[in-house]
């Protein structure tokens, strides 16, 4: 399986007094337009998912569907699922992914939950990456439970929205 684990874009400032619930923050404008541009980077790579899923969390929804455009994938057959929200633990996402059988799954979620996923992954017992907002890991996995493979890449929005111009 090839596994994408994208970060949410930019998002309102959990400062801002006008900021609404966690669950309920959404892009900013600066974020819808530096997360499409990052999709593009993804399209242009020629990434083909059979299967999206990703945190129920707004800001996560909104980048799942900025991708699912770009990359022609069915905007309704986005799953949210609470194994990809905040604090979760990284192996109920593991479980959730054996079970879909894919061979290219994309995820969409947050920080440090994404990285504590691809720890996960290595056995680590601590974060080894950081991704950035709308940044992308790619893993190529032999085995899901527990997890075996390796990092091929890991994408910065910055990389991506290069590739995507």
């Amino acid at each position: 399986m090839l596994l994408y684990l994208m970060r949410h874009g930019v998002a309102v400032n959990r400062a801002d007094p006008a900021c609404p619930p966690e669950a309920e923050r959404p892009l900013t404008r600066k974020g819808i337009k530096k997360t499409r541009a990052a999709a593009q980077g993804l399209r242009a790579l020629g990434i083909q998912p059979d299967a999206m899923l990703t945190s129920p969390y707004l800001r996560a929804v909104q980048t799942g569907e900025i991708a699912s455009e770009a990359l022609g994938f069915p905007r309704a057959k986005l799953r949210l699922t609470d194994s990809l929200k905040p604090g979760s633990n990284p192996a109920d996402l593991w479980k959730e992914l054996a079970r879909l059988r894919g061979k290219e799954v994309m995820c969409f979620g947050h920080a440090p939950h994404l990285d504590q996923v691809i720890a996960h992954a290595f056995g680590a017992s601590s974060s080894i990456t950081a991704l950035k907002k709308a940044g992308v890991a790619c893993l190529e996995l032999r085995a899901l439970l527990p997890p075996k493979g390796h990092l091929v890449w890991l994408h910065t929005p910055k990389v991506l929205r290069l590739l995507g111009e």
